[in-house]
C-alpha cells in the first residue's frame, strides 16, 4: 500500500514539474512592454466623433472607397441620421461595435501577452479580444463574431533578438459593422478581412501604433490608416467600469429606434415617426 502510495506521490511530482516546466517556457523579457492603460491619441486640429481615419474628419470628410452602390447606402444613412435617426450602426443599443470599428478604443485599452495568446480588452460593450500567436492555421469552421477570429504573429524587425511588431489577420464576421459612428457600411457579405500592424513608437515607447488595412466587398481598394493610442503614465491607474446597457435611452421595437423619456415613457427619436405596433396590448376603452 505505501508503495502504491510513493508512486502516486511521484507520478504528482512530476506532473507538477512538467507543468511549472511549461509556465516558465514563456519569457515576457523578449516580448514588448505593452502593459498598462491604454486611450486613443486624437490627431490634433481634428475634432468630432472618432472617425476610421484619425487624421480626416468625421462623415464624407473621410473620403471612404466606397462602391458606388455601398456610397449610396452610405448617404441613405446619413440622410436618416440628418432626420434624427441613427443610421445603420447599432452600437447606440448597446450592440458591440466588432471590428475594425473597436480599434477606435472609445474606452480605455488593456493588452496582455502570454506565450501562445495576446489578449485585448477594451472597457467599451466589454470587447475581449483574443489573438493567436501560437502558429496555428486557420481552422475549418468558425463561428463568425463581431469581433472575428484573429491570428497573429510576432516579428523581431531589427533583428536584436526582441520581438517588437505583432501583426495580426482577422476574418469571419457577422454583421451589422461599421467602420465608425457616421455609419460607413461594410459589406453585407461579411467576408472581410482586417490585417493589423501593432507596435510601439521608437521616439516615445508610450505610444503604440496600429497600423490598419481593411479588405472589404464594400470598398474599391484596401483602406489603410494609423491610429495611434496612448499609455497612461500613473503606474497604477484607475480603471473606471463602464456598463453601456445602465442608463441608456435607445431602445429599438422591430426595425425601428426610439426613446424612453426622462418620465419613463416611449418617445420617437425622430420627426413624425410611427408608434410601433401595440396590437398584444390592451387597448384603453373610448
Amino acid at each position: 500500500m505505501s508503495q502504491r502510495r510513493s508512486m502516486g506521490a511521484i507520478v504528482l511530482l512530476a506532473a507538477l514539474c512538467a507543468t511549472f516546466a511549461g509556465a516558465r517556457a514563456f519569457d515576457d523579457s523578449i516580448y514588448p512592454d505593452w502593459k498598462g492603460m491604454w486611450t486613443r491619441l486624437p490627431v490634433p486640429g481634428i475634432g468630432g466623433p472618432p472617425s476610421f481615419d484619425p487624421t480626416k474628419g468625421a462623415g464624407r470628410a473621410q473620403q471612404a472607397p466606397l462602391t458606388p452602390e455601398y456610397q449610396m447606402i452610405f448617404e441613405a444613412n446619413l440622410a436618416e441620421q440628418a432626420a434624427g435617426g441613427h443610421g445603420i450602426g447599432k452600437s447606440h443599443l448597446c450592440i458591440p461595435s466588432g471590428m475594425p470599428m473597436a480599434m477606435q478604443v472609445y474606452e480605455p485599452m488593456e493588452a496582455i501577452i502570454t506565450g501562445d495568446t495576446t489578449h485585448i480588452t477594451i472597457q467599451s460593450f466589454g470587447v475581449h479580444r483574443r489573438i493567436f500567436t501560437d502558429g496555428r492555421d486557420w481552422p475549418d469552421e468558425v463561428a463568425p463574431a463581431l469581433l472575428g477570429f484573429s491570428i497573429g504573429k510576432w516579428i523581431d524587425t531589427d533583428g536584436d533578438g526582441r520581438f517588437d511588431t505583432l501583426a495580426v489577420e482577422t476574418r469571419y464576421f457577422k454583421g451589422v459593422r461599421v467602420f465608425d459612428p457616421t455609419g460607413i457600411p461594410l459589406h453585407a457579405d461579411n467576408q472581410t478581412i482586417v490585417k493589423e500592424t501593432i507596435y510601439l513608437d521608437k521616439a516615445d515607447r508610450n505610444i503604440m501604433h496600429n497600423d490598419i488595412t481593411v479588405i472589404d466587398n464594400a470598398l474599391t481598394r484596401p483602406w489603410t490608416v494609423n491610429k495611434r493610442y496612448r499609455r497612461d503614465p500613473n503606474p497604477r491607474p484607475v480603471w473606471v467600469e463602464f456598463v453601456c446597457e445602465e442608463n441608456n435611452p435607445h431602445i429599438a421595437i422591430g426595425n425601428e429606434d426610439y426613446m424612453v423619456s426622462a418620465d419613463g415613457l416611449l418617445m420617437p427619436a425622430k420627426k413624425n415617426q410611427e408608434p410601433p405596433d401595440l396590437r398584444y396590448f390592451k387597448q384603453p376603452q373610448k
